[in-house]
């Protein structure tokens, strides 16, 4: 009897041992992870901690009215050394009622549009920091309606946001490459992507959040001298007329030799000597410039005559100018920077007839926001006479230019050399001829003074013994 119990008992055991080592085991790998949780949510408030509790959930999201899904998974760890911790959860969500938190169902009408709406709590503790990026070129493409111009929550994560001075001196790496994959692409092969520990970020010369028009003023130009401050110096040992250069030719189009290039007529005020922008509402530009090229094959020489014209009817007169410059005619161009060693320095370049960088030719004017409104010019249009009174101020000696010019330009020439040497021809003989003048007359005054000597004039005309 006892055997037999105690053979049911050994019998019915395993079946009993299947739960309870379930129960066990279960329980052996739920410590862990409560204690991990534990860990990861340290220095977090009791607020915080019950929001986590369902949003440190992996998989955890939401089914948009667009039909996306938005993530709703907020890593405890993350959370927890962010800069944000500090605000806590209802920092940024305070429009979050907790009692109906949850149980009730909220309209997401789109990710982009949560973004947007956030935006309005970031401005709350980072009132310059979004001042700048409001007047960036960044938010000029999200006013105008692009749904790809970056958003805070684009760059910065939200809840995993870390101070710069926790990340050893270096900001938090900065996405760019999502919208400027190509550009990106070119800068990693450039000389500046090239340099290992030395190279530069997108940040360096771009900026953070005040993203302004590469193109604008002299932005590039500036950007590029902020660290190569002997740039002009090192110029002249070889480049004539150094300052001249710099200021109408863009760093890249000599440093991108493999890049194509053009001449940028930019609408330049010439009283208060800067780059002309249009107001915001106050479109000009493009209208005028269709009615100035009415045909629509490009702005010839009287075209753009006009369109000076039709500017300064509404300003004072004479005001706008067109200043050219050669640039190269992509950003992802402008990224192709190659070694100093490659650069072009060969001047046959640009001064000469028929040069390649003087065949596209466009007229800008700068946008609200920096950015270049563009219209083409006609292929011939630094050729002609026609353009003397518009684009006068932009010439190259030899090149594809106003033949007039060239012309003038060699009669100045020899206008300024030859006519220092007869002055001087001219003084050389009247000096001659005076000084032959002055010998002659001596002569005869000598002559005339032998003929009426005293002993001559003696009576009996004889010298006495």
């Amino acid at each position: 009897m006892t055997r037999s119990r105690t053979m049911g008992v050994t019998a019915t055991a395993p079946h009993l041992a299947s739960p309870i080592l379930a129960f066990v085991l279960a329980i052996a790998f739920l410590i862990p992870g409560v204690a991990a949780h534990a860990g990861n949510d340290k220095g977090l408030s009791k607020e915080d901690k019950a929001c986590l509790e369902c949003h440190a959930k992996p998989g955890l999201d939401m089914t948009l009215a667009d039909g996306k899904k938005l993530s709703l998974y907020i890593p405890a760890k993350a959370f927890a050394e962010s800069t944000h911790n500090s605000s806590g959860c209802d920092g940024c969500h305070s429009e979050i009622d907790m009692k109906s938190h949850g149980t009730e169902k909220k309209i997401i009408s789109g990710k982009r549009e949560q973004s947007l709406a956030l935006m309005d709590s970031c401005r709350d503790c980072h009132k310059k920091t979004v001042k700048q990026y409001e007047d960036s070129v960044h938010a000029a493409l999200v006013q105008e309606g692009s749904q790809k111009a970056p958003l805070c929550s684009d760059c910065h994560n939200p809840h995993a946001t870390r101070s710069a001075k926790d990340m050893t001196g270096h900001a938090e790496p900065v996405p760019c490459e999502k919208c400027h994959e190509s550009i990106a692409r070119a800068y990693t092969e450039s000389v500046h992507g090239q340099a290992g520990d030395e190279a530069l970020v997108c940040t360096d010369c771009h900026h953070t959040h005040n993203v302004k028009a590469a193109s604008l003023g002299e932005n590039l130009k500036n950007e590029c001298l902020s660290c190569h401050r002997d740039a002009v110096a090192k110029h002249k040992v070889w480049l004539p007329n150094t300052e001249r250069h710099l200021e109408a030719v863009s760093c890249p189009a000599c440093h991108s030799p493999k890049a194509k290039r053009r001449v940028n007529l930019r609408l330049y005020d010439g009283v208060a000597r800067q780059q002309v922008s249009e107001k915001v509402g106050v479109p000009q530009f493009v209208r005028m410039a269709q009615v100035a090229d009415m045909d629509g094959a490009g702005l010839d020489g009287r075209a753009l005559w006009s369109l000076l014209q039709d500017f300064n009817r509404s300003g004072e007169e004479g005001k706008m100018v067109l200043r050219g410059r050669l640039e190269v005619q992509t950003g992802v161009e402008a990224h192709q920077l190659a070694k100093k060693s490659q650069a072009i320095k060969d001047c046959d370049t640009c001064h000469r007839e028929g040069a390649e960088s003087f065949q596209s030719v466009s007229v800008t004017m700068a946008g609200p926001d920096g950015r270049p409104l563009r219209h083409d010019a006609r292929k011939g249009v630094l050729n002609s006479a026609e353009s003397l009174g518009s684009v006068g101020g932009f010439y190259a000696i030899g090149s594809t230019r106003i033949k007039l010019l060239d012309t003038l330009l060699i009669l100045t020439l020899i206008a300024g050399i030859g006519i220092p040497v007869a002055h001087l021809a001219v003084k050389w003989l009247s000096n001659r001829a005076r000084a032959k003048r002055v010998v002659a007359e001596a002569r005869s005054a000598a002559q005339a003074k032998g003929q009426t000597s005293p002993d001559d004039r003696r009576p009996g005309g004889n010298t006495p013994n």
